[in-house]
């Protein structure tokens, strides 16, 4: 089996994706904050991060914002100082770039990968969905959830836990932030993938010919 990013996931592209929001309703509740991390492999055939962005977020009109959520991440929706975008943007911006790593990674779908996926994938389509993209590169439905994952390979389920038994580390002060949480993400979906690389998993099979 060829050892590319192309033939590891199916043709899936994998992009690391973590949310802020003002609510756990993704039809309702405001989107704040979103960084996205594309992952490339190196010439060992081991998966590492390669593109980031972020974006704080503008309140969609008439988006609900609890007041419990933004004291626990933190986030003023309405701080100038936050040098948000309006979804529109963010939208564009975004699936722009993971246009182009699919396209130059051969592959032919990007798939979210997220700690506890359903929501973030979630949010993610409610706003495509808002500002009526048509372009988006990213599967529907599927997604890759690392939390499942962690609870499979270390033992637990809470992203900083299993990032500090991955030996990868974690600020808790850091936490809640988009970037941070994305880059965190990317790091124990890497460990993950490349540690059962490296027991003797993928590939385990020859391409039948």
């Amino acid at each position: 089996m060829t050892n590319t990013l192309a033939s590891r996931f199916r043709g899936f592209y994998p992009v690391v994706i973590d949310v802020e929001t003002a609510g756990f309703n993704k039809t309702t509740d405001a989107l704040l904050e979103i960084a996205a991390v594309t992952l490339k492999m190196d010439d060992d055939g081991n998966l590492v991060k390669d593109e980031t962005i972020h974006f704080h977020v503008e309140p969609f009109e008439g988006a609900n914002i609890e007041k419990a959520a933004i004291e626990f991440n933190g986030i003023d929706p309405f701080n100038p100082l936050r040098g948000a975008v309006d979804e529109a943007t963010m939208i564009k911006e975004l699936c722009k770039m993971v246009r182009k790593g699919q396209k130059a990674a051969g592959c032919n779908r990007s798939v979210v990968v997220a700690h506890n996926a359903a929501f973030d994938h979630g949010f993610l389509m409610s706003a495509v969905e808002r500002v009526n993209y048509k372009r988006v590169p990213f599967h529907p439905f599927v997604t890759f959830d690392t939390t499942s994952f962690a609870a499979l390979t270390l033992g637990h389920t809470v992203l900083a836990e299993a990032c500090k038994r991955a030996g990868l580390g974690f600020d808790n002060a850091s936490a809640h932030s988009a970037l941070y949480d994305t880059e965190k993400t990317a790091d124990l979906f890497c460990m993950m993938v490349n540690r059962y690389k490296a027991l003797g998993g993928w590939p385990m099979v020859q391409e039948a010919e």
